[in-house]
């Protein structure tokens, strides 16, 4: 005897994470007609589930197309940002960073268009940063952003898609082509600065961090005030420990 009843159609929710799924390898906006393509979903039910998905951050909406959200970005960025033993190859540099230069040490990993802190060491003629109570900054006007941006190019693809940038001092680079030209330095000498552009009177350097696929997973910055803060030399140091890391997790 054979069952003819017909095949259990999916639910929102299996709909849902197919449209999570198409999403989470997006580098740029997707468009609702290539997620109907690759889902098979009808235009008004995926409409209307991915209306659901961005109100709830799980995606969110860049233009005429779609891309993870930031909720989505941050709950993945936990995972992906650390490499596993990374606390333990990571924090002998970060002290040995903090005692030669004596300032506060960062190191950051992308958390959806922010770098999210997941280290500091606080030094001695600590600066307060707009970011000390969130652990949180973003990407355009910090060195520690600037560093991961500079050598991830679905993440700046992402980013120069979100639109303008908030201009938070009035040092801030707003400007997409000056950013450019700015994350090209960045490539070409392996370090990444950020005067006054995120918080008045705090100045900083940074450089990625490398993990044992080759792609950038952190970077690694020093903060200081910005009229003492020697850039140039501190600039080298950080350099130097953001390399001496990524052989370590190379290694790893």
């Amino acid at each position: 005897m054979t069952d003819d009843r017909p095949a259990s159609q999916p639910g929102s929710l299996e709909r849902g994470i197919d449209l999570l799924l198409a999403l989470s390898t997006a580098a740029c906006p997707v468009s609702l007609a290539q997620l109907c393509r690759s889902t098979g979903l009808p235009k008004s039910t995926a409409h209307r589930i991915l209306g659901v998905l961005c109100s709830r951050e799980l995606a969110r909406r860049v233009g005429n197309g779609y891309l993870p959200g930031e909720l989505l970005e941050s709950m993945a960025s936990r995972n992906r940002a650390r490499v596993p033993g990374t606390r333990r190859a990571v924090l002998p540099y970060l002290l040995f960073l903090h005692e030669t230069t004596r300032r506060t040490v960062n190191l950051a990993v992308p958390s959806g268009l922010e770098a999210r802190y997941v280290e500091r060491l606080y030094g001695h003629d600590r600066v307060r940063s707009r970011s000390d109570d969130v652990d949180r900054a973003p990407l355009h006007c910090t060195a520690t952003g600037k560093a991961l941006l500079a050598f991830d190019p679905g993440l700046r693809q992402e980013l120069l898609a979100r639109g303008p940038f908030e201009r938070m001092t009035s040092r801030t680079v707003t400007s997409l082509a000056a950013l450019e030209r700015e994350l090209a330095q960045v490539r070409r000498h392996g370090v990444a600065y950020a005067r006054e552009e995120y918080t008045e009177g705090v100045a900083c350097v940074a450089a990625p961090v490398f993990g044992p696929g080759g792609r950038v997973c952190m970077s690694l910055g020093v903060a200081a005030p910005a009229h003492a803060a020697p850039l140039a030399k501190l600039g080298i140091s950080v350099r130097g420990a953001a390399q001496a890391i990524s052989a370590a997790l190379l290694g790893a």
